[in-house]
């Protein structure tokens, strides 16, 4: 009797526009896991523990996106340091004995999505926006950041929630109103963390000697912001390159597999969005 083929798979809702499947499965053709199948699940909160209880021996590992990151968490039998430094898992190994231990790919995927474009270290850097993207920032820059990384934030919720953090993380933080958003642009290290549409507003103030972009975004790519930062000089990293390298990790992790196949699965990626890689 042939052995089941081993299986993964990304869960989240909404779910239908993830990259995920596209990039895991040339990563498989890649490295020749040819009984290897990654799928994709709509998955709610009130659903994720009934999910978790279909799961069998076959299952390697589990993709996690919004809102499930911090959901699961209770599920686990185990949390990285990473993952529990800003409450968010985004990874989940399953090992055949059934133990669930859960990582965040995105931290250091950040900080390798920038280490690719150059960006090793920077004396200090802006944060734009502190939803749920921004606290994983605010932990990869904690990485590479030696000085103070100022955020703007639009509600003093949100500012009280960034000074937990960096409290939390040991980063000195500024909070500053987003009304003054424009001031951003002039650090060394820009991240913007909002949604679509949001900075297109602040192409027409880029400088005239940009230094470091990183737009968490990849689709639309690119950004009316990225595009503007590119004609005038300035580094740019995509939600693209993000993707693909807490992926990378994501991969070796899930399948005991390294290195994973990087410039496979951008390309897959890039062709998927139909953007040059």
């Amino acid at each position: 009797m042939t052995a089941p083929g081993r299986r993964a798979a990304v869960l989240g809702s909404p779910i239908a526009h993830s990259l995920s499947p596209v990039l895991h499965r040339a990563a498989y053709a890649e490295l020749g896991l040819r009984d290897w199948t990654y799928d994709r699940f709509e998955v709610d909160e009130t659903s994720l523990p009934g999910f978790f209880d279909t799961l069998g021996t076959e299952w390697a590992g589990l993709s996690l996106t919004m809102p499930l990151k911090r959901a699961v968490i209770p599920l686990l039998d185990s949390v990285s340091e990473t993952a529990a430094s800003v409450e968010a898992v985004n990874t989940v190994v399953l090992t055949p004995d059934g133990r669930r231990t859960g990582d965040n790919t995105d931290i250091p995927g950040m900080v390798a999505a920038l280490r690719e474009h150059g960006i090793d270290k920077v004396e200090s850097a802006a944060i734009i926006g502190a939803g749920a993207t921004a606290s994983s920032a605010l932990a990869a820059l904690a990485r590479i950041c030696s000085g103070e990384v100022t955020v703007y934030v639009r509600s003093e919720a949100r500012a009280t929630e960034m000074r937990q953090w960096a409290e939390r993380l040991d980063v000195a933080v500024r909070i500053a109103a987003w009304d003054d958003v424009e001031q951003a642009l002039h650090a060394p290290l820009v991240v913007s963390t909002t949604p679509a549409g949001v900075t297109d507003a602040l192409a027409g103030a880029v400088p005239e000697r940009p230094a470091a972009l990183f737009d968490v975004l990849y689709d639309p790519w690119p950004t009316v912001l990225a595009a503007r930062w590119s004609a005038y000089g300035g580094a740019v990293v995509s939600g693209l390159d993000l993707l693909v390298h807490q992926a990378v990790l994501q991969v070796e992790q899930m399948t005991g597999r390294s290195p994973a196949p990087l410039v496979a699965m951008r390309k897959a990626g890039s062709d998927a969005l139909g953007v040059q890689s």
